[in-house]
């Protein structure tokens, strides 16, 4: 993967907030289920007022745009993709820090567990779980682990 200033902007946000306890690790069980709206889809600002936030850009680029939304007192980021590749690829390497994200086409949101859950009730999407070896007592960690 080719890391670009706005990756590694967002993965280290990613990483702060894991770091600050505000994401874990594992799939959630309504994963795969057809339940909630359909996925949400267009722009940052579009998909941020579904989710009733108003953004707080922190990258805005070609490739990649970034928001701090807030629901109640948890914050949570959104971020936009220009291709379903970059937004893979982002994944894959935000997912090393642990947390939760809510997965749409070409946006994710990233936050803990509840808040994400909640998103996905306005936004749809899919709830994806970072590593368990950020995310002590995530779902991934079965006791079965040494490491």
């Amino acid at each position: 993967m080719r890391l670009t200033r706005p990756m590694l902007a967002l993965t280290g946000a990613v990483a702060a907030l894991a770091l600050a306890g505000c994401g874990s690790g594992g799939e959630d069980e309504h994963q795969g289920h057809g339940e909630g709206p359909a996925t949400a889809t267009g722009s940052l600002e579009h998909i941020a007022a579904e989710a009733k936030c108003t953004p707080n850009m922190q990258t805005d680029a070609d490739t990649i745009r970034q928001a701090i939304c807030k629901k109640g007192k948890e914050k949570y980021i959104l971020a936009t993709f220009a291709t379903d590749r970059g937004q893979r690829e982002w994944l894959n390497g935000a997912k090393d820090y642990g947390g939760y994200y809510l997965v749409g086409r070409k946006w994710v949101a990233v936050g803990e567990k509840k808040t994400v859950a909640e998103l996905r009730s306005t936004l749809g999407g899919t709830l994806e779980e970072g590593s368990e070896h950020m995310n002590p007592g995530g779902s991934h960690n079965r006791g079965d682990h040494h490491g």
